[in-house]
């Protein structure tokens, strides 16, 4: 079994594909942090306010439900996590994730995907909400050609 770890949350897949790279070149697992109630191209529309991702991220309690657990979380000691910006954070599905674990002793480092957002204000919030986490510093990983092989050394 592999001590690494590569969670994600991918909402139409771009997300997805830069995970599976990193788990193949990383030689880790792979888990998708699947919504129980799949995500719609209705609820994913940030320019309505009425919106399911609009209402969850304007409510800073709203917790998502995930499909399945990671089984023997207490293997890993690397975690991944992996998701696609949304309102200069993380989804609240990964806040979901972050507090369904218990993260003692284990490194987590973020990346992340955007579509014009910079990382550091993820991390800064991911910081600040789970300060009992041992973070690293993520990345934001766009495009087909990142050089995931590079930043993972």
């Amino acid at each position: 079994m592999s001590k690494t770890l590569v969670a994600y949350f991918s909402a139409s897949g771009v997300t997805a594909k830069t995970a599976e790279k990193l788990a193949k070149a990383a030689d880790a697992d792979l888990y998708e942090i699947a919504p129980a109630e799949k995500y719609t191209s209705a609820d994913l529309d940030w320019m309505n306010k009425k919106s399911r991702s609009s209402v969850e991220m304007n409510d800073a309690s709203s917790r998502p439900a995930i499909a399945t657990k990671v089984e023997n979380m207490d293997q890993y000691e690397t975690v991944l996590v992996g998701f696609p910006i949304w309102w200069y954070v993380e989804p609240r599905i990964i806040d979901t994730f972050l507090e369904s674990y218990d993260f003692s002793g284990k490194t987590v480092i973020p990346f992340a995907t955007s579509g014009g957002s910079g990382i550091a204000n993820v991390e800064k919030n991911l910081q600040k909400e789970y300060p009992n986490i041992n973070w690293k510093a993520g990345k934001l990983l766009n495009g087909g050609s990142v050089n995931v092989e590079g930043w993972l050394k």
